[in-house]
């Protein structure tokens, strides 16, 4: 059948495609109909010893499409992508998800959320899009990870190997339609690059060392050569780790490593993990889960005014915002744990109907499946103490540089992972350490937080200050 909308090809616009499909499924016998469409641009170099080793340009375009059918005792639903935008391509996604719902069973809690329920903020309000990215020539992304890896290497004379430097840049767009009425847009956009050092001490020991920049806007990027010197140092504290004797002692979890172990607080308050009864808060809602120094918070909506290095500020989202979730709801702040009590969960639509609760607006929307529950920008809040004065309160116990392993159990709230850092003696960073392993359970973790760190800095979609946890058991030798 003949389209009542221009011809589908590569230069129609999202908003027209999205629409069209939803249009075209209840056109087949669709009850309702929600449309994701994306497109995007992305860049990837990586040198290694100064040479270009991978170079990647690639763009896309695809489309999702759910669709529901009102049933006796619920809804049957159905879904189906695509990345081929023909004429054919659209008919196949469409039919497609229209003879998979007839045959799936029926969901009493499926369904697009009410009309009432939809919104977004301004998508241009939120910052989330910077022209600046595109405007970074490839020779200059080039560049500037050679100078990020040179400057790495040239840092001491124990650095004798690279694993290489990477510049990462991208752009998107999104759009999601629904038979409901909504209808939203935003763009975003992406910058960073890192390094990778090896140093090597007289002994031929190795270690690998790491970091990076990244941002929205290439005026936020840090200098090149300061991020690869800082990769070095990172590298160099490492050399002539040793083992320490199994104990029990606290660990100080600087920001880079709080932030995953912190974020497991909003992973067992998933609500679909609840519902299962596969998370440790099942039946905690409204009860004491953490210490009193402990909230955590996950706002959708961060907007900051950062520091321009020419003086100015200019206003940034986070890597975690958007004007709306994966649901098509208004994106909101949401205090999940506040001083220790579980006091929200992460809801979807889907998952706060099973529930029999309102959605938190903590819908993740890919272009195939269903809306998952995912959160936007998550933050443990700061304390007063500095790092160093969270590290100078500890006569014994371990700083953790990295962990390895994937001893997570939140069920249970079992954790064990292997790990190396540095060992704290009398207050102070004394010597490496490694192969160890660090366990506790998070039922007893999360109460345990002795001290929190007043340095919170956003460098992904989650951010967490220094943390200090006591009692932990540290398996050596």
């Amino acid at each position: 059948m003949a389209s009542s909308t221009p011809a589908l090809s590569s230069s129609v616009n999202l908003e027209l495609l999205a629409d069209e499909v939803v249009q075209r499924a209840l056109r087949a016998g669709a009850t309702d109909a929600e449309a994701v469409a994306s497109s995007g641009e992305e860049f990837s170099v990586n040198v290694r010893l100064g040479q270009v080793e991978q170079l990647t340009e690639s763009g896309s375009r695809a489309l999702g499409l759910r669709v529901f059918f009102a049933a006796e005792g619920g809804q049957r639903t159905a879904n189906t992508s695509t990345s081929d935008l023909s004429e054919d391509g659209i008919a196949r996604l469409v039919n497609g998800a229209v003879e998979l719902a007839k045959v799936t069973g029926v969901d009493p809690f499926a369904g697009l959320p009410e009309r009432e329920a939809f919104g977004q903020h301004d998508a241009d309000a939120i910052a989330l899009y910077f022209e600046d990215v595109d405007e970074i020539t490839p020779a200059q992304r080039i560049e500037m990870a050679r100078e990020c890896e040179a400057a790495a290497m040239g840092f001491d004379a124990r650095i004798q190997n690279s694993k290489g430097a990477d510049f990462d840049a991208s752009r998107s767009s999104r759009v999601m339609v629904n038979s409901r009425g909504f209808s939203g847009r935003y763009r975003k956009s992406y910058c960073g690059f890192s390094a990778s050092p090896i140093a090597q001490d007289a002994s031929g020991a190795m270690q690998g060392g790491y970091w990076y920049s990244s941002a929205r806007t290439a005026k936020l990027l840090g200098d090149p050569a300061e991020i690869g010197r800082e990769a070095a140092r990172r590298a160099l504290r490492k050399l002539g780790a040793r083992r320490v004797p199994t104990q029990q002692c606290p660990v100080v979890f600087p920001p880079e490593m709080a932030r995953g172990i912190m974020g497991n607080l909003l992973n067992a308050a998933d609500g679909d993990a609840l519902y299962r009864n596969a998370s440790m808060f099942a039946g905690k809602l409204g009860e004491r889960v953490a210490g009193e120094n402990v909230t955590m918070i996950d706002d959708g909506t961060m907007v900051f005014d950062r520091a321009l290095p020419d003086g100015g500020t200019v206003p940034v989202g986070g890597f975690g915002t958007a004007p709306f979730d994966g649901d098509g709801l208004l994106t909101r702040r949401t205090v999940v744990i506040e001083r220790g009590i579980l006091k929200e969960l992460m809801l979807n639509t889907y998952v706060g109907r099973k529930l029999r609760m309102p959605s938190t607006a903590k819908a993740s929307r890919g272009l195939a499946g269903a809306p998952g529950i995912g959160g936007g920008n998550y933050f443990l809040e700061p304390g007063a103490a500095t790092p160093e004065e969270i590290i100078a309160d500890v006569p014994n116990g371990f700083y953790v540089l990295s962990t390895m392993g994937f001893g997570v159990n939140l069920v249970t709230g079992d954790y064990s992972q292997g790990a190396s850092g540095l060992w704290i003696e009398d207050g102070e960073l004394a010597y490496p350490v490694e192969e160890i392993t660090i366990a506790g359970n998070f039922k007893d973790m999360f109460r345990n937080v002795a001290a929190i760190g007043n340095d919170l800095e956003f460098r992904g979609s989650g951010a967490v200050p220094t943390v200090r946890i006591e009692g932990m058991t540290i398996a050596g030798s």
